[in-house]
């Protein structure tokens, strides 16, 4: 086997001295695995396989650390070896920094416990190597190609399962318990598939996603974020939007914002030449807490997809903003409705998250969808619930429900009490339950099957320019006053299991 030269394991008291240990064995491996690839590009022959491994965390406990009842996350569940591999400290290490130092705070009391960092026995994919840059394929002769997998070590989907994020993990015995949702390998496929399905870099997201199901919606954001990077900020007059410093577009395109430098590593890209399937567009923060903002299409496959890959950059919260059927007589086109419970008829999840799961709403992201109702339109109380609505949610996989036969959809909507149908929302909520991440809905009224109000193409394009402006504002509004909270708040304790992993 040829390997990178071996750093033996140590153990920390410092998160800082820990994570800088993560960096130097990763680089250690990544260097080694270009390196040796570049060498069989260009037709060298090895004499053995080429292999370069992941990074470990690994935490022993010998006492039951009765920590703060409060918490929802930075604490093993009990006695034990708790270990996960990790990737790319480039895009991690701040997450990574945050993990480690709740480890060590809320385990003070075990004066036994340190942070041990080594190398696992995980392989590195080469693909994952590359981080995003370059492409095996393009570069290699065909006549390797094939040989390729001979020398160096690929994807092994084996190793990317979600069992740990659905609650089917059984640890082989001996095995130490799993420190975290995701391995390294699973958050490394993730990361490939964020590039290629939404034409952005993993760097660039951020810890508050939006998604919407309409290209409208993603004009309006666009547009809002070049207006923010042609202004200054005033010091006399401060705003909500002063401390995002770039807007990023697919392609990697980065504009900054003026009166701040290009950094070297702005990508010199031109536009792609056609949009990929879920274009993402990124409202800049220095510290990560900006906006991103993900056109997922329509329907429940897409949303299932993009959160199954956004989930391991542990975003702090993501919402659902977009059109819906109204399905009662006295709702109007343009009302809102916030959604607190949902039908799942999407069947896209049923195997990862059983149906008798209930989904609860969260109480911080409800109050604060709320709240940016009231203050971007101006109504509170009774007023409010003039154009707002809080109630069940259906989503399903089928377009065209209103064809089915003997009016079975509409007893079932009905049964539930159901107030509005859309293809996403049960989908987005349904994974961030299921990955630990905050989730909430906030749906515009665009059409009535019911009651004969259905779309048609003028009145509905006039309809959606015309609210699209204020329900984008409400959005982005309740993820400010999200973003004020303290992460651990917002992570709330309901989407924690018995014996979670202690990384959020």
């Amino acid at each position: 086997m040829f390997t990178p030269s071996f750093i033996a394991p140590a153990r920390f008291d410092e998160p800082a001295a820990a994570l800088e240990q993560v960096r130097t064995i990763y680089e250690h491996g990544i260097k080694h695995l270009r390196e040796s690839l570049a060498r069989f590009v260009e037709g060298e022959n090895f004499p053995d396989r080429v292999r370069a491994c992941y990074p470990f965390v690994r935490v022993h406990t010998n006492t039951v650390t009765r920590t703060d009842s409060r918490l929802s996350y930075g604490f093993v569940a009990g006695v034990g070896t708790f270990e996960t591999t990790l990737t790319r400290p480039d895009v991690f290490s701040n997450y990574y920094l945050e993990q480690f130092q709740l480890l060590l705070k809320n385990h003070s009391r075990d004066q036994n416990m340190q942070l041990e960092v080594g190398t696992s026995s995980q392989p590195i994919p080469v693909h994952f190597a590359l981080g995003g840059k370059g492409n095996i394929e393009g570069s290699i002769s065909p006549d390797r190609i094939f040989s390729l997998r001979n020398v160096f070590d690929v994807p092994d989907l084996s190793a990317m399962d979600d069992s740990i994020a659905n609650g089917t993990h059984e640890p082989a015995p001996g095995a130490a318990y799993p420190l975290s949702l995701f391995t390294a390998p699973r958050v490394d496929y993730s990361l490939h598939r964020l590039q290629h399905y939404t034409g952005t870099a993993a760097r660039h997201f951020q810890n508050f996603v939006l998604f919407t199901n309409y290209q409208f919606y993603i004009d309006e954001f666009v547009k809002l974020g070049h207006e923010i990077m042609s202004r200054t900020p005033d010091p006399q007059n401060p705003r909500d939007d002063d401390d995002y410093i770039a807007f990023v577009e697919p392609g990697n395109l980065i504009r900054r914002r003026t009166g701040r430098d290009p950094q070297p590593d702005d990508e010199l890209n031109t536009p792609p030449s056609r949009l990929p399937q879920m274009p993402g567009y990124h409202l800049i923060r220095a510290d990560g807490n900006g906006i991103t903002m993900v056109n997922i299409g329509v329907g429940p496959a897409n949303a299932k997809t993009i959160t199954d890959h956004i989930a391991v950059l542990r975003p702090h919260v993501w919402l659902m903003l977009g059109h819906c059927a109204g399905l009662r007589n006295t709702q109007q086109l343009g009302d809102y409705v916030l959604a607190h419970a949902y039908v799942r008829e999407d069947h896209v999840l049923d195997e990862d998250m059983p149906l008798w799961v209930p989904i609860p709403p969260l109480a911080e992201v409800q109050v604060a969808l709320e709240a940016a109702v009231a203050e971007i339109t101006q109504l509170t109380g009774y007023e409010l619930k003039r154009i707002m609505r809080t109630g069940t949610v259906a989503s399903t996989d089928n377009r065209n429900w209103e064809l089915l036969p003997h009016r079975t959809p509409e007893r079932r909507f009905s049964q539930s009490r159901a107030i509005a149908l859309d293809m996403e929302s049960a989908t987005i909520a349904v994974n961030g339950f299921r990955f630990r991440v905050p989730y909430g809905t906030l749906l515009c009224v665009s059409d009535k099957p019911l009651q004969g109000e259905i779309k048609l193409p003028g009145m509905a394009d006039q309809f959606y320019r015309e609210r699209v402006e204020q329900h984008l504002r409400i959005g982005i509004r309740a993820l400010e006053m999200l973003r004020r909270q303290d992460a651990d708040k917002l992570h709330s304790r309901k989407l924690r299991s018995f014996a979670e992993v202690a990384f959020q």
